[in-house]
């Protein structure tokens, strides 16, 4: 079985839908259909279930997508270890956000725990750049949210969180259990600097242009709120601080978590914290 063909069944297990996980692959769905194909006819058995209801893992799938996942690591441990005896043994991770976030806490340990030898460097960005660096060469691989500028980059989701209006505590609007982007149509807002993604910028600024404070970092969001009375949008389940609440957006679509990486880079130490990742963000 070639490795290859093992990355698309993998894809196409997790993903359970041959369309998203074409996506994933960056190839188009039908060489990935007939790749599937060859591997079953291989295997001598069905890996899949294909009804309209959608796909599922037959017995003989779960089985092989468990040896699959154990061969794909052995092989990204084998190129990890390859790339440290040859003194490439450091990654930058490009961090967007709150560093303190339970998989990223996940993701570290086990990155640690597969990879002692690797030396990991974090670089926090602000929040005027959501490729964190990756485009200037700054950093090998970024956590960050979309949506913003793919071109040249590659990018995996990773989980969805809800958002919500980020107020001071007493202010009326915090009364409520639920409010939409217009009920703060005519409030000021902090926003992000000239020259930010504009797909960035549209997203947390709720759609339209706004007024208020230039903020680069998260602190700065809370401080903008708490000192000049704006309002803006972050994470719901995310604890503002004293003074603040978040109320949830019922109108907004969820922040997507996502890990990016340049498109080609074949850095053994990138593929593996990839598929951490994924594992990390997974449970």
């Amino acid at each position: 079985m070639e490795l290859r063909t093992l990355r698309y069944f993998v894809a196409v297990a997790e993903e359970l839908h041959f369309g998203r996980a074409a996506a994933r692959l960056h190839m188009s769905q039908p060489p990935l259909s007939r790749a599937i194909k060859r591997l079953e006819t291989e295997v001598g058995a069905a890996l899949l279930d294909r009804s309209s209801a959608g796909v599922a893992l037959t017995p003989v799938g779960l089985v092989l997508l468990d040896e699959a996942r154990a061969l794909l690591d052995h092989a990204e441990r084998a190129r990890v270890r390859v790339a440290t005896a040859a003194g490439a043994a450091t990654l930058t991770v490009g961090i967007l956000g709150d560093s303190t976030d339970p998989g990223i806490r996940r993701l570290a340990a086990a990155y640690r725990r597969q990879h002692p030898g690797v030396e990991v460097r974090v670089r926090e960005a602000e929040l005027s750049d959501p490729t964190c660096g990756l485009r200037a060469g700054q950093v090998d691989v970024a956590l960050t949210r979309g949506p913003f500028d793919e071109s040249g980059l590659t990018v995996r989701g990773l989980r969805a969180d809800p958002v919500g209006a980020l107020l001071r505590a007493a202010d009326p609007l915090a009364r409520g259990g639920g409010l939409r982007v217009a009920d703060l149509a005519d409030r000021r807002w902090f926003r992000f600097p000239e020259g930010t993604d504009p797909l960035w910028q549209s997203y947390w600024h709720g759609g339209e242009p706004r007024e208020g404070p230039v903020v680069r970092a998260v602190q700065e969001c809370r401080q903008a709120v708490l000192w000049n009375g704006t309002v803006g949008i972050t994470l719901l389940g995310h604890e503002p601080g004293e003074g603040l609440t978040v109320v949830p957006l019922t109108d907004m679509p969820h922040s997507r978590m996502v890990v990016a990486w340049n498109e080609g880079d074949a850095n053994p130490l990138v593929r593996s914290f990839v598929r951490i990742a994924s594992a990390a963000y997974r449970v």
